[in-house]
């Protein structure tokens, strides 16, 4: 038999249309939402579930989580610590993140700690623990001594940094066909590479070339051939000229993007994950907030400071596919999404591109808007309810009053006033 529910709704924001919906209902069997309309029946024993206090959205999904890290005050446990280790963090995040209003996680795993993170995704899938959803990227797919290779920590004694540099660095474009190959092999359901250097390791950076064309190329043309989307750290405007030359599926980060390039997204609908809160404290010039992060990102930052500022307008004010994604490894704990909401609005968004971003745009980044991202019949019951206002509260994503998964409430974590998240 059949569970019916139906969720009566305070405001409605179905992911799809620029409004709030007033009185609203969702009529829900087992997992699987099956009308959305007004009045809706409570015939054969159905459960209400009263959300007139909130305005219901679609499950929020987060594109971009490094989630096999604990805290962002141990980010180098992903190479000192045991692949048991980064993979209880895995499960630790999705925890973390469904209890926060977000039912979806895209994870990006630092490191070359196994494939770990295909095991928690399919313990959550069979419900065997709780958690967010998963889409999977198992390794991050660099060069020696890139952005990508975190066993740099260890560049002063070689020896040990060659045992922990693993299987997915390295060079050339044969060696990376069969690191895509084995991507694919063993479960990941995207695959990620590192075209550029970056703020947050010591040795690279933003503007550096290091995947060579040949390198990116073999990258995704073989995950191409083998059904599996792309996307690249990158952040200056030539390497992502190439990048969408090459035909790459999309982009993170791009932070320092500039007109020609953002017409290229927008003329060939190239997506770009922006993650503008890990640029914050410079762009809004915290001091307080910046001073946590080592001094060779700070330096980075104020270094690249006004090209920053700019690209984020840019941004802001393109017509590109815009998903929503954190990138928390600095300041921030991984799972506390609600930040980049804020980031948003402070960069001048509209709050339904916004909402859009982190639901039915992110649904279709992710490949999985057949099931999700979307209130509507015959997606899947994934569905978050707020407290705050939506539309006018830079911070309205740090309360959920309401966590729904797959048909099945969840618990929500509530914040206290001393805490970020």
């Amino acid at each position: 038999m059949k569970c019916r529910q139906v969720i009566v709704c305070g405001k409605l924001f179905d992911g799809r249309h620029d409004e709030l919906f007033e009185h609203m209902e969702i009529g829900i069997e087992d997992s699987v939402i099956t009308e959305v309309g007004k009045n809706l029946s409570r015939a054969g024993g159905t459960s209400v579930i009263d959300l007139s206090h909130l305005t219901v959205t679609p499950g929020m999904i987060d594109a971009h989580v490094h989630s096999d890290i604990f805290t962002w005050k141990r980010v180098w446990d992903i190479v000192t610590r045991s692949s048991t280790w980064c993979c209880l963090g895995h499960l630790h995040t999705a925890q973390r993140c469904l209890e926060r209003g977000f039912t979806t996680i895209r994870c990006h795993a630092l490191g070359d700690q196994g494939y770990g993170a295909v095991d928690v995704k399919k313990a959550i899938d069979a419900g065997y623990f709780h958690g967010a959803r998963m889409i999977v990227a198992c390794h991050m797919l660099g060069t020696i001594g890139s952005h990508a290779d975190y066993s740099q920590i260890f560049s002063e004694n070689p020896r040990l940094s060659e045992l922990a540099q693993g299987a997915v660095i390295g060079t050339g474009a044969d060696f990376f066909r069969a690191a895509v190959r084995r991507e694919v092999k063993y479960g990941s359901d995207f695959i990620k590479l590192f075209m550029s250097g970056g703020f947050s390791t010591p040795n690279d950076g933003p503007e550096d070339q290091q995947l060579s064309d040949e390198e990116a190329e073999a990258i995704i043309s073989t995950a191409k051939r083998l059904g599996k989307p792309t996307t690249a750290h990158v952040y200056a405007p030539p390497l992502m000229q190439k990048l969408i030359k090459l035909g790459i599926t999309g982009m993170e980060h791009g932070a320092m993007m500039d007109e020609e390039t953002a017409a290229m997204f927008e003329k060939t609908d190239t997506y770009l994950v922006p993650t503008f809160c890990p640029y914050n404290e410079i762009i809004n010039l915290d001091e307080e907030n910046l001073a946590k992060k080592p001094p060779f990102f700070q330096k980075k930052l104020r270094q690249y400071a006004e090209r920053l500022k700019s690209g984020r307008q840019i941004i802001a004010k393109s017509k590109i596919r815009l998903g929503y994604g954190t990138d928390f490894v600095a300041v921030h704990e991984c799972y506390e999404s609600w930040y980049e909401y804020q980031s948003w609005i402070r960069a001048g968004m509209d709050p339904f591109r916004v909402l859009r971003a982190a639901t039915s745009v992110n649904a279709r980044i992710l490949e999985a808007d057949e099931k999700i991202g979307i209130i509507e019949p015959g997606k899947l019951a994934d569905i978050s309810g707020w407290s705050r206002d939506l539309l006018n509260d830079e911070d309205a994503l740090r309360e959920c009053g309401f966590v729904m998964k797959g048909g099945t409430v969840y618990p929500t974590y509530k914040p206290n006033e001393s805490e970020g998240g």
